[in-house]
């Protein structure tokens, strides 16, 4: 179903991050850092893959990315739907479900045995893709699913998540230089100031967590082992 209410930016990005505080998606340690995919450490880990336990608010979140999409990118922008391997799969068929499209996914890699395929589901040239994933840290793993789409003749000017770092500013030219623009609900600093508001965390980790979103490069070669 096509939801046809539309709140606010700000309310949803601040709604979005009382969801992932109350699910217990995110975690913060400043004193002990989590490694992240890059090796880097963070004092801030999130994973958006727990809401897929939770109807009601998964529910609720992607109606938020159905309205934020369309609302910024058009009503009728898209042909399909692509949700990246793996996180991106559930995401990606709730969103075709509410913007009433076909839904594909694409692999990270070809499957290695049959066609070969990085797509899965039908894709057509000219057809007008979005991709969707649960989150993005500085948009370069996005790269790699957008051009598996654009080898099929379709085109992918856009990316929507649930969740984007948003203290990364290479992310804008990352993407921007590749031709996509992204779409998201909330980011650290949301996901921070609700949990200030709502008092998760002691003041100290907040703080921490503070100091590394105001300049997460130089935070991380600090904290280097």
């Amino acid at each position: 179903m096509i939801p046809t209410s539309f709140p606010a930016k700000d309310e949803i990005a601040r709604l979005t991050a009382r969801t992932l505080l109350e699910v217990g998606a995110v975690h913060f340690n400043s004193r002990e850092p989590f490694t992240l995919a890059s090796g880097l450490p963070s004092p801030t880990y999130i994973d958006c893959r727990k809401l897929i336990s939770y109807p009601r608010i998964r529910a609720t979140l992607m109606d938020f990315l159905a309205v934020t999409t369309m609302r910024d990118a058009g009503f009728e922008a898209f042909d399909v739907v692509a949700g990246g391997e793996t996180a991106g799969i559930p995401f990606g068929a709730w969103m075709a479900e509410r913007l009433a499209l076909p839904m594909a996914y694409v692999r990270k890699k070809p499957k290695g045995y049959g066609r070969n395929a990085r797509i899965e589901g039908v894709m057509a040239e000219g057809d007008r893709v979005l991709l969707v994933e649960d989150m993005t840290t500085d948009g370069g793993s996005k790269l790699s699913f957008v051009d598996a789409i654009r080898d099929t003749g379709a085109t992918c000017a856009h990316t929507s998540v649930l969740f984007s770092y948003g203290i990364f500013p290479e992310i804008t030219r990352t993407l921007g230089d590749h031709g996509v623009t992204l779409h998201s609900l909330c980011t650290w600093w949301d996901v921070l100031a609700e949990a200030r508001a709502q008092g998760h965390f002691d003041a100290e980790t907040l703080a921490g967590v503070e100091a590394f979103l105001n300049d997460p490069r130089a935070w991380q070669e600090r904290n280097r082992s």
